[in-house]
């Protein structure tokens, strides 16, 4: 940690207030905002905020709910911010084999805190005790190859990437399987990817025989982050004016939206494998919010309202890992319990919720004024 205007997978300088607002909304999930809404269900019963809990879970297997989006989001988002990063830096004259080092240095950084975040810092038996994958190290291994193939292609070329490595994973999975298992199984015990997992992978899986952050859905996650440059590449170098991009943005996710719903038909959007058409779905849905964002904030100045979530947004990687080390829980309820005796019975439940969030919120304002950000 160090004071410095550039935050994770961000670049100082030229920053795009809508990509640090966004990030901060999409990790507002993630810090605690989910049990609010899920406190709000089981008091009142309401069907809107029944529904809205349950959109903040995960479906057990195949399908789609909002909270699917939070961590492709935030990969997506990693790689809008590259042309505004490494390509700034490939313009300022730095070399291609200085980028690369930087890059490999940022993704393996990453998988080195999914394991602590994971692990703890205490030392365990043997390897099969430890958990090796992680969300952490989706989105460092994610972000590095896909700056490689931003490092060295062409525009072009990267969306053959992004299009190749969608397809090689659909037929990987069709025609191939789980011994004992036909050939396109797609059950948790049965598909081919999660075999080659649990086959290959030291220590021990998420799921036993199955790791969402696994080794071989890391290939169309590689996508994902490649469609986050090509919008960043769009974004940053295009002369359209900033309305026209707006337009661009939304168009594609609608079209990607489309595809999704089209291979789902074959190849089931399903977050624990990474299918293609879950890439594709939530490219779209990443697109069409980012549009949003930029059309709100970056097309019609409206920021105010959006300071929020940027100051979530430029500590992303720090509150994450922070909640492996601190107790926001005791904080919370050390500054608040009366607060929450005040509110009562049921809805204490909603109070203290809502003030978990805001607790970290706090300690996130206190670092940015004092600009102190977490770089990976």
């Amino acid at each position: 940690m160090k004071k410095t205007e550039e935050s994770a997978f961000s670049a100082p300088g030229s920053r795009l207030y809508s990509l640090d607002a966004l990030r901060g909304f999409d990790m507002f999930w993630i810090i605690g905002a989910e049990e609010i809404f899920h406190s709000l269900a089981i008091i009142t019963g309401y069907p809107l905020w029944v529904g809205m809990a349950e959109q903040l879970t995960h479906p057990a297997w195949n399908g789609f709910h909002f909270y699917d989006l939070i961590f492709p989001l935030f990969l997506f988002l990693a790689g809008v911010a590259t042309p505004y990063s490494v390509g700034r830096d490939l313009e300022n004259g730095k070399t291609r084999k200085q980028l690369l080092f930087r890059v490999i240095r940022r993704g393996l950084l990453l998988v080195l805190l999914g394991i602590v975040y994971n692990n703890g810092l205490k030392f365990r038996g043997s390897i099969d005790d430890y958990r090796l994958c992680s969300v952490l190290a989706r989105i460092g291994l994610a972000y590095m190859f896909a700056n490689i193939i931003y490092l060295y292609s062409k525009q072009t070329a990267q969306a053959i990437w992004f299009a190749v490595l969608l397809v090689a994973y659909w037929l990987l999975l069709k025609f191939n399987s789980a011994p004992g298992f036909a050939p396109g199984d797609l059950s948790m015990e049965g598909n081919f990817a999660s075999y080659i997992d649990r086959s290959i992978l030291p220590g021990r899986l998420y799921l036993k025989i199955h790791d969402p952050e696994g080794l071989m859905s890391l290939v169309p996650s590689i996508s994902t982050a490649l469609l986050g440059i090509m919008t960043g590449s769009l974004l940053k170098n295009s002369p359209k004016t900033k309305k026209e991009k707006v337009v661009y943005m939304a168009i594609a996710g609608i079209i990607s939206i489309s595809i999704a719903l089209i291979w789902n038909l074959d190849f089931p959007i399903n977050k624990n494998l990474w299918t293609s058409s879950f890439v594709m779905l939530v490219g779209g849905l990443s697109l069409i919010l980012l549009s949003l964002f930029y059309y709100i904030i970056d097309v019609l100045g409206y920021k105010k309202w959006a300071f929020f979530f940027k100051v979530i947004g430029m500590n992303s990687i720090l509150i994450y890992v922070s909640g492996r080390f601190i107790d926001w829980e005791y904080a919370n309820n050390g500054f608040f319990t009366w607060l929450f005796q005040l509110s009562g019975e049921p809805y204490d439940a909603v109070v203290k919720a809502l003030f978990y969030v805001l607790v970290q919120w706090g300690f996130l304002y206190f670092l940015y004024k004092k600009k102190v950000f977490l770089r990976a």
